[in-house]
This record gives structure tokens, C-alpha cells and sequence, in this order.
């Protein structure tokens, strides 16, 4: 693993969230998408050579829905870049985590990701990010 790519925030409104980190940082996002597979809107923000991906769901049934209705608002992930994310899920399948997307699938901010079990990173969910060329 590279760096931290960015760490993914879940928010009710990702309007009222991009005020409030817009003001925080001192400029307005790079990026705003939706990933209509994950049921997510998503924006994103520069610091420094990291990011920060504000989350909110677009429907009820979407990963980041049922987070904030069981935990809240707040940190969802950290993601990692990698240079190669298939040979990393193997690497850490060996390795006894529990992997929970074996074939990485298309993500926000021109990535392919695949995540890792909480249960096995200390309560943590975290996200691979690997750059499409």
C-alpha cells in the first residue's frame, strides 16, 4: 500500500457537508459524483496529498443509508492506494483478512476499489483504491 488515499465520511447532506468542510479548508470541492451501483453521492476534497470523500446515500437501502442509521455521521472508511489491487486482495486474503469484494469493482474519483471486512481491521472498514488507466 502507497499512501492514504482518502478517508470517506458519511453524511445526511452532502449540500450542508460541503458548506461546512468548504469553510473548514478553505476552498470548495474538486469533485462531486454520484456511483449509482453504490447508492451514494459523493464529493471530494484535497489536503494536502490526501483527500476527503464526503458520503451521502441516495436511497435507503444503500451501504452508506444503513451506517448512519446505525452508527451516524462520520468516519465510514479509510482507503489506500495500491499499485496493483487484484495482487493486494490475494495478498491479504492470504493473509486471513476477510475481503469482501474479490473483484474490485468501478468506485467514485476514477477508481477501482474493493473493501475489507471491519471484523477483521479492528472495527475499521477499509477501502483499496487503485487508479483506472
Amino acid at each position: 500500500m502507497k499512501k492514504i488515499e482518502h478517508i470517506g465520511i458519511a453524511v445526511k447532506s452532502i449540500e450542508n457537508a460541503n458548506k461546512i468542510y468548504s469553510s473548514l479548508f478553505g476552498h470548495s470541492p474538486y469533485k462531486t459524483e454520484e456511483v449509482k451501483s453504490e447508492g451514494v453521492k459523493t464529493s471530494f476534497f484535497m489536503t494536502g496529498d490526501s483527500k476527503i470523500e464526503l458520503l451521502e446515500a441516495t436511497n435507503p437501502d444503500s451501504p452508506i443509508a444503513k451506517f448512519i442509521e446505525k452508527k451516524g455521521e462520520g468516519v465510514h472508511h479509510i482507503a489506500f492506494a495500491v499499485d496493483d489491487i487484484e495482487s493486494e486482495i490475494i495478498r491479504l486474503k492470504k493473509e486471513g483478512f476477510i475481503v469482501l469484494n474479490e473483484t474490485p469493482k468501478k468506485g467514485a474519483d476514477n477508481k477501482l476499489v474493493a473493501f475489507l471486512h471491519p471484523k477483521s481491521t479492528q472495527g475499521v472498514l477499509v477501502e483499496l483504491c487503485q487508479e483506472i488507466k
